[in-house]
Formats: C-alpha cells, structure tokens, sequence
C-alpha cells in the first residue's frame, strides 16, 4: 500500500462525496445534506446524541459511522436500502460527530471504547433490549468494542474498513494528515462548513494524537477483546482498500470465533456506499437467515 494511496484517501473517507460515478449516492449537497441528517436528540451523560429510528421490522440494527461521519454521510444507501418491514435501523451522530453537538469533543487514545459505551447507553434509553450492529471504519472498531464489552445484547455483527490495531506505518501516514490545509478543497470545504475550521482543525489533530498515543503503547485497539466476542460475525473488505492492510481482516478472522469473510474484489474502503445493492443483500441475507450469507 503506497503512502500516496494512504494519505490521499484517508481524508477522503471523512467528506459527502466518495467519487461514486456510476452511483445514485454519489454527491450530496452540505445544505440538503444538514437538514436531512436532524433527527431526534436525547441527552446521554452530558453528552447530546442526534440519532434517528426508522421501519417497524423485528431486527434491530445500529448503524455505526466512521470519522467524521454522520448518519446520513455514511448510512444513506442502507437507511433508504434495508426493508423496513424486515429492519428497525437506528443511525445515530457519534459524540462530536455532525449534530451531536454542542459539546465540541476532542479525541483521546479511549475514544473508540467511549463511543461504544455511549452506543450501548443510547439502545437502552430507546428501550432496544438487543440488536444487530453494522459497524464502517472507526464505527466498525467501536463496534467490535461493543460487541466484545456487551455480548448480551449484540445479535450479530458486520464490520468493514476496521481494525483492531495499528501499525507504525499506518501512524506516519495519518500524521501528515494532521494539517487540514494540506487538503484537497473538495475534501476539506464541506467538512469546513458542517464543523466549523478551528472545529475541524482540533479534531484532527486529537484523532492523529489518538493515534499516536495508541501506536507508542504498542498499537493494540481491541485486539485482546476480540476473544470476547460471541455473536455470529461477518466480515466485509474490498480487496482494493488502500486504507486497510489486508493483514487487519486476516486477523479478526483468525480471532473472532465462527467469524466468516466476504471479500469484494474490486471494492475500496466504501463497499456499503459504492456496491450498495449488493452490500445490502449480503446485510439482509446475514442477519436474518440462521445460515448466515
């Protein structure tokens, strides 16, 4: 995986427009964008949540953003995809993610675990005793989290683009990301005018902190939880990731117990936004058939 190939998409993960040509998903205007994403807010600690709940179906899913991603940047195809006589989705602003905010949030090495807490506390106050979990990128991570911390509640779980660990190389790449001036416009403006650019600017640089804080205490996220982990388990991963070393997924496979793989060989790091068809029938057929895909 070249540095180029890394640093340029890893920010491009974070803004509304993933270049899907072929795609109805494909750009996303910030004002249309902002407006839709509002949903309900509830209060969990001191922390504010916008979140939404959606379809009337006996499977319950939680939809778990990546960096910076909010409900609808990063869930839409699978919002207005999934059949919701089948599905109840919640998707929901991660803290300090588009409206889940006010309080501004900066990042530490413990973030990936307080999310998943505030996940799980969010599920109990909307009285969802146990649910599925589709978990992108940093979301997967939490999730995985989630489902190791809570395995009473987490039915089944799918994660792509995620990681249990990092490595050396991966912390350089994301330290030259760290001045978001050194971004592209496109992949910068439409962050700029949801977050605000101070905003913008010090999460960024707590996410590379976090990072690096993680990485000099020997890179471990979650991989000594993984073993506590219970539910049936599939993993996604486009085969062309340049996020994503092709060691992570080989790992969770390896140590998530009866965890399964499906690989989308020409599928980057936003298989969910550009295979959307497809990501949602492996998703349908997963969590509502024993057999699994």
């Amino acid at each position: 995986m070249s540095t180029f190939n890394m640093n340029r998409l890893l920010f491009i993960r974070s803004i509304f427009n993933y270049s899907l040509k072929s795609s109805q998903f494909d750009v996303m205007d910030i004002k249309t964008f902002s407006t839709k994403q509002k949903g309900e807010m509830v209060e969990i600690g001191s922390q504010r949540i916008n979140y939404m709940k959606v379809g009337t179906g006996k499977t319950n899913v939680l939809c778990f953003p990546g960096a910076l991603g909010t409900i609808w940047s990063d869930f839409k195809p699978q919002i207005e995809g999934l059949d919701r006589s089948k599905f109840t989705i919640v998707a929901w602003d991660p803290p300090g993610h588009g409206y889940s905010r006010p309080p501004e949030r900066l990042l530490t090495s413990k973030f990936y675990e307080e999310d998943a807490d505030t996940a799980h506390a969010l599920m109990r106050f909307l009285g969802i005793k146990s649910f599925s979990l589709l978990g992108w990128s940093d979301g997967g991570i939490s999730g995985l989290i989630l489902a190791a911390k809570y395995p009473e509640v987490v039915d089944k779980l799918i994660v792509w683009g995620s990681n249990s660990f990092v490595m050396p190389t991966e912390v350089e790449g994301y330290e030259k990301l760290r001045n978001i001036k050194n971004w592209s416009e496109k992949a910068r403006a439409p962050l700029i005018e949801l977050y605000g650019e101070k905003t913008l600017q010090d999460i960024q640089n707590s996410w590379v902190d976090a990072m690096q804080e993680i990485n000099q205490k020997g890179g471990n996220i979650c991989k000594s939880i993984l073993k506590d982990i219970r539910c049936p388990t599939l993993i996604l991963h486009g085969d062309k990731d340049p996020l994503v070393d092709p060691e992570h997924p080989k790992y969770l496979l390896e140590n998530i117990k009866g965890s399964k793989i499906h690989r989308f060989t020409e599928g980057k790091h936003n298989i969910h936004l550009r295979y959307a068809k497809e990501f949602n029938n492996i998703v349908t057929n997963f969590l509502l058939n024993s057999e699994g895909i």
